[in-house]
């Protein structure tokens, strides 16, 4: 059975391109009798406030969304974040990092090495940490863990690719459904070539967080059973940090349908600052759950 969800973030409100992306996700499941479930991402427990949540509910439901019950929250599973850390961190493929954004762009801007390379997280991490810090021991919870992409890579690696070849061949893949433009679709495979170059060696255990986005939502997906992961195309970069860690943990890879975003006149995407834009001001306008499709272009 087809399982899709929609996991907003209750730091603001939400706009018409969550509004798009959880109409896509409702209707999908809903077309294939499958089931529609709801998630509230609020590991960041500083900007995450109760109101901006009830006012998820309250905007679903006035869209006419409906889903499965009880809602997960990922504020309740830390544990689950730290079992997979810790089953990471005893395989040797996370390390402390110590280093703040200016540290990061100092290092990654060094004359020799000519313009920062940038990724789904921003500059890729140039590996300052990678060999100054201790593996052993207990996992540490008071800092920053980051994944060494490359020794990752290198564990998943098949070993009957020769040393030349092993970088450029698949490690991992992932079916893409979406229609988000200038994204390729069908069998999208990951390697491990891509991954150090493009992404290198992401936070997963966040200090003040104690885990991620990207751990998170990977742990989330496979609890929840999700088959179809409907979201913006500016997230289908991050989808192979996703199925790397799916490999690694031994998780399910659901099907990845990344689609448009909606964006404002100018040509920006919709940001959960642009109030006009909140399907709370359309709701107090008087605009009707039709209008908001019709205006997205959906049945």
């Amino acid at each position: 059975m087809i399982r899709t969800r929609f996991a907003p973030s209750p730091t603001g409100p939400l706009h018409l391109g969550h509004a798009f992306s959880a109409i896509l996700a409702h209707d999908m499941a809903r077309g294939e009798v499958g089931a529609f479930l709801l998630r509230i991402e609020d590991i960041d427990r500083e900007r995450s406030k109760p109101a901006w949540e009830a006012l998820i509910f309250e905007d679903l439901a006035w869209l006419g969304l409906t889903w499965e019950t009880p809602v997960m929250r990922q504020s309740d599973r830390m544990a689950a974040y730290g079992s997979a850390l810790d089953t990471l961190w005893a395989r040797g493929l996370l390390y402390p990092c110590g280093c703040n954004r200016r540290d990061i762009l100092a290092a990654a801007s060094a004359p020799q090495d000519g313009a920062p390379l940038t990724g789904p997280d921003g500059i890729v991490y140039p590996g300052t940490c990678r060999d100054r810090s201790d593996r052993s021991g207990p996992r540490p919870g008071d800092t920053a863990l980051r994944l060494d992409m490359g020794l990752a890579c290198r564990s998943l690696a098949d070993a009957g690719h020769g040393d030349a070849a092993w970088s450029d061949a698949p490690l991992a893949g992932f079916v893409e459904e979406g229609d988000g433009p200038g994204h390729p679709r069908g069998a999208i495979a990951v390697t491990a070539a891509a991954l150090e170059q493009t992404i290198g060696d992401v936070v997963l255990a966040r200090r003040d967080m104690g885990t991620s986005y990207h751990l998170a939502v990977v742990i989330d997906d496979a609890a929840q059973g999700i088959t179809h992961v409907t979201r913006g195309e500016d997230l289908f970069d991050a989808t192979a940090i996703h199925v790397i860690l799916q490999r690694l943990l031994g998780l399910p890879t659901p099907i990845y349908h990344h689609h448009r975003l909606i964006r404002d006149e100018a040509g920006k995407r919709l940001a959960k600052r642009d109030d006009a834009r909140a399907i709370s001001t359309f709701r107090a306008e008087g605009v009707t759950p039709q209008d908001i499709r019709r205006g997205l272009g959906l049945p």
